[in-house]
C-alpha cells in the first residue's frame, strides 16, 4: 500500500484526496500540506482519515514512510516543489502546469534525468472516458488518414478577475488542456498556431490584460489540421466536444448529461444540459489518472502523462499567444529556438 502526501488543499487538493480515500486501490493519503491551513480544512482532512497536517510541505517530504507526492498548489509553485520532491525521491503526479516559465520546466526535465522517480502530469481529460474512447478509434485506424481535429471548450461561465490575473491568460490555464488533446487525439504533434482572440464575456477580463473568447487553428507534423473554439461562458453549462474526421469516416464525442432522457412535447424536444463544471464532468477522470499514476508506481512502467507532455502543451500556448499578439502565424520550432530547445 502506497502512501501518498497532498501538496495543496484547495478545491483540486481535495478532488484528488476524496478519489484516492473512495476509488483508488493501492493506496492512501497519509499527509496534506498547506500554508494556509484552517480549522475547517484540519477538520475535514481528519474526517477523510489522514493523520499529518502541515502547513509546510517540506514535511510531508521528509517523511521516509511517503513514497509519492500530488502537487495541487498555485501554479507559481508547481516547478519548485517539483525540484525538491525529485530531490527527495518522491514520485510526482503535478498538476497542469508543470510552469508557465519554458526554463523552470526545463529545469524539472533535467532533474528527472538524474532520478528514477515517476513524474506525471494531470492533463486529467486523457483520462475521460469519451476522449479515451475517440483516441483509441483514431489510433485503431478506424476513420483512416487523419485529416481533421475540432475541439470545443466552453466554460459556465468565467473564473474571478483576480484569478485571472495570475492565471497565465486564456492559453495557459483553459486552452492547455485543449492543446493536449489535439496532440493526443492526433497522435501527433503541433507545428504551427494561428490565434483569434477577443473579450466578449466581460470587459474587465480585457482590462486584466486578457481575452475570453478565441479560435485557435494548428498545422500538424502529419499534415492535419486542428481547430480549437473557447469562451468563458456558455449559458447551458460545461460544452466539452470534439470531432475527428479522416478518410474513412469520424468520430465524434458530445457532452455528459445526468441522464440521456428525452422530453418530447407540444412545446419541442426538451433534453437536460450539460454537466455543470470540470469536478462533474471529470471525476472519473480524475480517479482514472490517478489510478493510473499508482499503478505506473507499482509495476515500474512509464508515466502515461509525462513532463515531456506538459511541455509540449506550455510551448504550444506560448505560440498561441505570440500570434495573438502578433496577429500571424507563429511556427513551433521558432518557439523552441527562443528557450534553445
Amino acid at each position: 500500500m502506497l502512501k501518498i502526501g497532498i501538496i495543496g488543499a484547495g478545491r483540486i487538493g481535495r478532488v484528488h484526496c476524496e478519489s484516492i480515500t473512495r476509488y483508488v486501490k493501492n493506496a492512501v493519503v497519509k499527509a496534506i500540506a498547506d500554508p494556509f491551513i484552517t480549522e475547517e480544512t484540519a477538520k475535514w482532512a481528519k474526517d477523510k482519515g489522514i493523520s499529518e497536517i502541515y502547513d509546510d510541505y517540506k514535511k510531508i517530504l521528509a517523511d521516509k514512510e511517503i513514497d509519492a507526492v500530488l502537487i495541487c498548489s498555485s501554479t507559481d509553485t508547481h516547478s519548485a516543489i517539483s525540484l525538491d520532491a525529485i530531490a527527495a525521491g518522491k514520485h510526482v503526479f503535478c498538476e497542469k502546469p508543470i510552469d508557465h516559465d519554458v526554463k523552470k520546466i526545463c529545469k524539472v526535465l533535467d532533474a528527472l534525468k538524474e532520478s528514477k522517480v515517476k513524474y506525471q502530469v494531470g492533463f486529467n481529460r486523457r483520462f475521460d472516458h469519451n476522449f479515451r474512447a475517440a483516441q483509441e478509434a483514431v489510433a485503431q485506424g478506424k476513420i483512416g488518414d487523419l485529416n481533421l481535429v475540432k475541439i470545443c471548450s466552453r466554460d459556465p461561465g468565467a473564473p474571478p478577475v483576480e484569478y485571472i490575473k495570475v492565471s497565465g491568460g486564456i492559453f495557459l490555464d483553459m486552452t492547455i488542456h485543449d492543446f493536449d488533446m489535439v496532440r493526443y487525439l492526433s497522435g501527433s504533434e503541433v507545428t504551427e498556431v494561428f490565434a483569434y482572440g477577443q473579450v466578449l464575456v466581460d470587459k474587465a477580463i480585457g482590462d486584466a490584460g486578457d481575452i475570453d473568447t478565441a479560435v485557435i487553428t494548428m498545422k500538424l507534423a502529419n499534415g492535419a489540421l486542428a481547430v480549437i473554439d473557447n469562451c468563458r461562458r456558455a449559458s447551458y453549462g460545461y460544452d466539452q466536444r470534439a470531432e475527428v474526421f479522416g478518410s474513412l469516416g469520424q468520430v465524434a464525442i458530445s457532452n455528459d448529461t445526468v441522464s440521456n432522457a428525452v422530453i418530447s412535447d407540444a412545446n419541442g424536444v426538451h433534453a437536460e444540459k450539460p454537466l455543470n463544471f470540470f469536478l462533474e464532468r471529470y471525476m472519473g477522470a480524475y480517479v482514472a489518472e490517478v489510478n493510473e499514476f499508482i499503478d505506473s508506481i507499482v509495476n515500474d512502467t512509464p508515466v502515461p502523462v509525462d513532463a515531456v507532455s506538459g511541455l509540449e502543451a506550455v510551448l504550444i500556448g506560448l505560440a498561441a499567444k505570440k500570434s495573438l499578439r502578433l496577429n500571424a502565424p507563429v511556427k513551433l520550432d521558432d518557439i523552441r529556438k527562443e528557450y534553445s530547445l
